[in-house]
């Protein structure tokens, strides 16, 4: 099983001045304690479940860009991008330059969106519900599409491209985790398009997961080609107190299939509690692969 860390929230103790050292810092430690994702948010005011709006927020492909040149081995993605705010030419353009020039440590991650405050704060569209889904499933065909090496039209209810040149192409087609956990639409897509899936660590994950398989079946896709992730806090306590729970709960999640967990450390980037990582923890969870 492996590990990844989502940075959430940049609101760090030396403020705006010292964001970039301070991130730097933080994601140099990260990725030599053997985190094997690095992701951020594609949000572009705070969450409400991170913070008020209004609390600092980086674009995320600027960000990752920056990540990839303060590390050296993990993985890089948006968790998840929001397949409403970008054209998805340009959404492959900026995934295929972070892959290229990390040496292929690029992934993309996407979703529906759903922030509304947002993007009626800053103008972006924000179709229906369903709308949005068709625009997931066309960013996915679109970007699938711009990664072969035939640069073809694309053709689809709201895009028409007439070649999909890319060059370079990334040295490895991006894996493509499609995150969210419904279950008639978002999982379907996972089985159709994913590399991973995400989901949230609740009660219901096991049937989720099921589900998932049944939408495999249907796609004749072999539902042991996707990596299963889920989105857990990386809660260890302020001083690692809490390390024998999470490791517990980490057992429990391999046995159900899931190989790798990924979520923020509550309280921010802590370094005490990454090097706790690098010792005690990142060790053990690797002994469940």
């Amino acid at each position: 099983m492996e590990l990844g860390l989502q940075v959430p929230d940049f609101t760090l103790p030396g403020g705006t001045a010292a964001l970039g050292a301070e991130l730097a810092e933080a994601v140099r430690a990260a990725d030599d304690a053997g985190f094997a994702y690095l992701a951020v948010m594609d949000h572009f005011f705070q969450i409400p479940s991170v913070g008020p709006s209004d609390r600092p927020m980086l674009e995320a492909y600027t960000t990752l860009g920056y990540f990839a040149a303060h590390t050296r081995r993990a993985k890089l993605f948006t968790y998840v991008t929001g397949a409403i705010y970008r054209h998805p030419g340009l959404l492959a353009k900026a995934v295929t330059t972070l892959d290229v020039l990390s040496g292929g440590r690029a992934m993309l991650g996407i979703g529906a969106g759903w922030n509304e405050e947002e993007a009626r704060g800053l103008g972006f569209p924000f179709p229906s519900t369903s709308e949005r889904f068709e625009l997931l499933e066309e960013n996915l065909g679109y970007v699938r599409q711009m990664w072969d090496e035939e640069d073809k039209p694309f053709s689809s209810k709201h895009f028409t491209a007439e070649r999909l040149l890319n060059s370079p192409q990334p040295p490895h087609r991006p894996p493509i985790m499609v995150g969210g956990g419904g279950e008639k639409k978002t999982l379907r897509l996972v089985a159709k398009y994913g590399d991973f899936c995400n989901i949230g660590n609740g009660p219901d994950l096991e049937r989720k997961l099921d589900v998932l398989k049944r939408h495999c079946e249907t796609e004749s896709r072999d539902y042991a080609e996707i990596a299963k992730t889920v989105y857990h806090y990386l809660d260890i306590g302020p001083s690692g107190e809490k390390t024998g729970e999470f490791l517990a709960e980490a057992r429990r999640l391999h046995r159900l299939g899931v190989q790798a967990v990924i979520g923020p450390l509550p309280g921010g980037l802590d370094r005490d509690r990454i090097e706790i990582f690098a010792q005690d923890i990142i060790p053990a969870v690797k002994e469940l692969a």
